[in-house]
């Protein structure tokens, strides 16, 4: 008999952005009912959403000395009560034989691993699950010792399309990942899926963070974004019992899925960017509500009729076929944000749920007799075999394609057969073994196990006398897994073979830093090319590491310091720490780099803005530095651009500049469209490391490439009307700016107010003019505005350059024609008539300006100076340039001697830098691996006297407070 999949809804307490935030409640529940209001529409009913359980858990608990968090009132949830109502039918359907499957639903950070897996003393449904099973498998051995139990335990993650098997590192470098399979009876599989028996909730525990650390270290050497990977743990309970003389095989699979954020397209995809659909990693979540779709369409159907469901189109719904459609019984937890500036995503995860709640599963009893269930296996596996030996693999009949593709066909069959047989026979050889050899492969296990634990216990006393950095992650249930022990005098960091502390990734080096102990104190450096940030700055020099320092290697690995020697000091001096997190540093690194990071006192739009600031800013440097490691010759650098300079209203925006480095042009990206290019420029960099010999993409694809033929934003320019209210018109020239409130030409504008008869009104109509604006409330106001030409527009931008602009109400803008110029001539005229006049009119004449955008072509035109340099080098030479024209304006100040010599002189430097990096990269073409001291000594001898100078000035300016050198520098 069908029935429907069990839905819940659990509503969490706001979270330290959103308090930071000033968010309010917008969720409520009543019973089974959830609540939700739009904090935009507030006279509007709540839309309601009925479930299965409503759970609130947003506040009424208190907290007991174990950290456990129990009810203060009756609405309280706590976690006894969701594993009594969700995990115990869980529990029960599985000993009776019946597949159960398990979803966490929401956007990140919404409480889903909270419910499912728990922290502390408050655990989840998953531990608490496995503890009954082991407890209830040892009552059930001492009842019936002839019985026999089996429980094996698989971990596996889906991110980009790709499969990974998390318990066994190796097979996470295999390229495109495991293959899906699919059997004729039991559906989708992973092949070679590492498979591992488990005694005890503690074996799983260790397995489940076996499966987590590997999980981090891919994650991160991939640069892989986590939070958008499904995770997906299953449970194979396996019971072999005795009816009579027959021995009867029971087996059921518990699929704990942990689904990846479910933030909405809008959110983090770009609504209109030409790749919108191009990455992979949202392919998933996609295709899942594609398929909740089709089955709760299919759930409304009449009988007879069927939707086609789209089981096939992702990775992720092949291996969920069971638990959505077919032979299990399902329970979705769906975890939903309280506050009102996760509106739409709490909507959207309710609007998912309701559609999950129609679906409906028919599981069966998955039980047969184990000398039939072996018969079967055999039988099967011989036909199978037969049909390969015997050459009677069916060839595709099609006249339609090639031998070529053909062979291919048939091939990719005789691999699915081959996969099929792998499979059974792995069941088969399941089902024939002896107790006696299961007791020993327990044992093996048990031995393991308990290895595992020294290990664990041995890692801990380390910890408590030995120095060691801990990761922290983007996921918050990632961080503090991987741990570094400071064991030695020096320790290296990077990727090669002597390197103590392994590092995989974006521009990490073979030895990216030295970590050296000296007593008490700890030192890092780091050699020049490489990337380090600790707290915030950049280093250059050798630092000393005190406890909790953050530390950045490149773009991606995020550490901090624990060093209990200084830790246990600190406790008697009674100095506390912050707890460090990942936020926590972005929002430090944003304050170092001259960003305003101070939450009080600001509007909910500058917390907002501020909050966008800081989650960009990581993802702009690890798109910099795949830009370096593909050698894309593009750079990114963040924007915040006013509603004026973008020509519309609302609020500032966080926008990402791309600059082609090669040509000179640039592109401006809002933020979503930013971020999904983003997601595909993570594939490019992990189909690179993997060595796919297609990594590169054609144009049409590539999320680096941008159409030079696409107009860009030259600049705005105001026009105000507030003659107009008067009924005098005006001619003004005014100026153009960009968003960084630049320069970039003059904009020629008429606005003529018009007679009754549609001619203008001159100086000599006196008549006409008003001493009020109001007097025109009620009538008749005629006006042309008239877009002259523009004049001085950069050289770079001037092909088809055309003017827009929307007037007071318009719902489309007025567009000028295209004209390939910098000084265009447009004589463009727009007649407007309003009739009656409102209030509103005059108010919008009187305080709000006439936005006129700018826009353009940029020419095609390579530097000669950028030939065959590498992005790397192509930056560092964009950057000096930058220097060298901010120290040109300095010197050209009348009275500022110094600057010009210190110039002249920094010149000098320069060349001499770039004389001795020549002689390198010469020895390097010449298979050299040393440089003569000589030619070395010829070059800084040149005109020593000029290289001292300038290094005299620099040591001079460093200890001048108030010197502008060093900052410029």
């Amino acid at each position: 008999m069908a029935e429907s999949i069990k839905v819940a809804v659990r509503v969490r307490p706001f979270n330290q952005r959103e308090k930071d935030r000033k968010a309010k409640l917008i969720v409520d529940m009543l019973g089974t009912t959830t609540l939700i209001s739009d904090p935009k529409a507030k006279d509007t009913d709540p839309k309601q959403f009925t479930f299965d359980y409503s759970y609130w858990s947003h506040d009424g608990y208190k907290e007991d000395e174990q950290g456990y968090m129990h009810p203060a009132d009756e609405r309280y949830c706590d976690q006894a009560r969701v594993f009594k109502d969700l995990g115990e039918g869980v529990l029960t359907n599985a000993w009776a034989g019946y597949n159960c499957s398990l979803f966490a639903y929401g956007q990140t950070g919404s409480g889903k691993s909270y419910s499912i897996v728990g922290y502390g003393a408050n655990k989840g449904v998953i531990p608490v699950i496995c503890q009954r099973l082991f407890s209830k498998i040892t009552d059930m051995k001492k009842a019936k010792p002839k019985d026999e139990f089996e429980v094996t335990l698989s971990m596996i993650e889906i991110y980009n399309e790709q499969v990974r098997d998390l318990l066994n590192a190796e097979t996470m470098k295999i390229k495109g990942g495991l293959k899906v399979r699919e059997h004729p009876k039991t559906g989708f599989y992973v092949e070679k899926l590492t498979s591992t028996r488990v005694s005890s909730y503690e074996n799983i525990e260790l397995k489940m963070e076996t499966g987590t650390k590997n999980r981090t270290v891919a994650s991160t050497a991939m640069n892989a974004t986590s939070s958008r990977a499904h995770t997906i743990v299953a449970i194979t309970f396996v019971q072999k019992t005795q009816d009579g003389k027959r021995g009867m095989t029971k087996t059921s699979v518990i699929n704990l899925v942990d689904l990846a954020g479910s933030e909405r397209a809008g959110s983090t995809g770009a609504a209109g960017d030409r790749l919108k659909e191009g990455a992979a990693i949202n392919q998933s979540l996609s295709t899942l509500g594609n398929v909740i779709a089709a089955l709760a369409d299919q759930a409304a159907e009449t009988k007879g009729k069927k939707s086609m469901v789209p089981f096939r189109d992702s990775a992720l719904t092949k291996l969920l076929k069971n638990a959505l459609g077919g032979n299990s019984k399902t329970v979705m937890m769906a975890a939903v944000s309280p506050a009102d500036i996760n509106y739409e995503e709490s909507l959207s995860t309710l609007k998912f749920a309701d559609r999950v709640k129609r679906i409906k599963t028919k599981a069966s009893v998955n039980e047969s007799p184990t000398e039939k269930l072996i018969r079967e296996l055999r039988e099967e596996n011989a036909k199978l075999m037969k049909m390969l030996g015997g050459g009677s693999v069916e060839q595709p009949a099609s006249v339609e394609i090639s031998e070529e593709e053909k062979e291919k066909m048939r091939q990719e069959l005789e691999e699915e057969l081959k996969a099929q047989m792998l499979q059974n026979q792995a069941a088969l050889d399941n089902a024939r073994e002896t107790m006696e050899e299961k007791l020993a492969a327990a044992k093996r296990e048990l031995e393991k196990e308990k290895e595992e634990l020294r290990k664990r216990k041995s890692e801990d006393e380390r910890r408590k006398k030995l120095p060691y950095l801990w990761n922290l992650n983007e996921d918050p249930a990632l961080s503090g897994i991987v741990c570094h022990m400071i064991e030695q005098k020096e320790v290296i960091v990077g990727k090669s073979e002597k390197a103590l502390i392994k590092l995989q990734g974006l521009s990490i080096l073979d030895e990216h830093a030295v970590i050296e102990v000296d007593g008490p104190k700890i030192y890092l450096t780091c050699p020049g090319d490489a990337k380090v940030m600790i707290n915030g700055d950049t280093i250059t020099t050798k630092t000393e590491l005190l406890h909790n320092d953050r530390m950045v290697f490149s773009a991606g690995h995020v550490y901090v310091l624990h060093h209990p020697h200084q830790f246990k000091e600190a406790e008697k001096s009674g100095t506390t720490f912050k707890p460090v997190t990942w936020e926590s540093v972005q929002t430090e690194i944003a304050q170092k780099s001259g960003w305003d990071v101070n939450s009080s006192g600001k509007s909910e739009d500058e917390l907002l803005l501020q909050e966008e600031l800081i989650s960009v800013m990581p993802m702009v440097n690890e798109a910099n530095a795949i830009s370096e490691e593909l050698d894309k010759k593009k750079t990114f650098e963040i924007a915040l651009v006013s509603p004026q300079a973008r020509g519309t209203t609302g609020r500032t925006m966080v926008m990402v500049k791309m600059a082609d480095l090669v040509h000179g042009n640039y592109w401006m990206w809002e933020r979503n469209k930013f971020i999904n290019r983003k997601y595909k420029m993570q594939e490019m960099y992990q189909n690179y490391v993997t060595g796919d010999p297609d990594w590169d993409l054609p144009q049409e694809i590539d999320p680096f490439y941008e159409d030079v033929t696409d107009h860009v934003l030259i600049g705005q320019a105001q026009v105000h009307l507030k003659c107009l209210g008067y009924l005098i018109g005006f001619e003004e020239s005014i100026i153009i700016t960009d968003y960084e409130a630049k320069e970039r030409g003059y904009l020629e504008v008429e606005v003529v107010p018009l007679k009754p008869d549609n001619t203008p009104i001159t100086d000599e109509d006196e008549e006409y003019f008003i001493e009020d604006p109001s007097e025109l409330v009620g009538k008749q106001l005629s006006y042309n505005v008239k877009i002259v030409g523009a004049k001085g527009l950069p050289s770079k931008i001037s092909q088809d350059v055309y003017c827009d602009f929307r007037m007071y109400l318009d719902e489309e803008d007025e567009r000028t024609p295209g004209v390939s110029s910098m000084n265009p001539d447009w004589a463009h005229t727009k007649r407007y008539c309003h009739n009656p006049v409102t209030e509103q009119l005059i108010s919008y004449l009187s305080e709000e300006p006439l936005i006129v955008r700018i826009w353009g072509k940029q020419k095609l035109e390579r530097v000669k100076s950028s030939a065959n340099l590498t992005t790397r080098q192509l930056k560092t030479l964009n950057e000096k340039e930058k220097i060298s024209q901010v120290m040109k304006k300095m010197a050209a100040t009348p009275g500022n001697t110094d600057m010009a010599v210190m110039m002249r002189k920094i010149d000098m430097m320069l060349k001499i830098i770039n004389d001795v990096r020549g002689c390198v990269t010469d020895a390097k073409k010449a298979g050299k691996s040393t440089v003569k001291v000589e030619e070395l000594d010829k070059i800084l001898t040149a005109d020593n006297s000029s290289f001292e100078d300038v290094q005299e000035i620099i040591e001079n300016e460093k200890n001048n407070p108030d010197s502008k050198v060093c900052s410029i520098q």
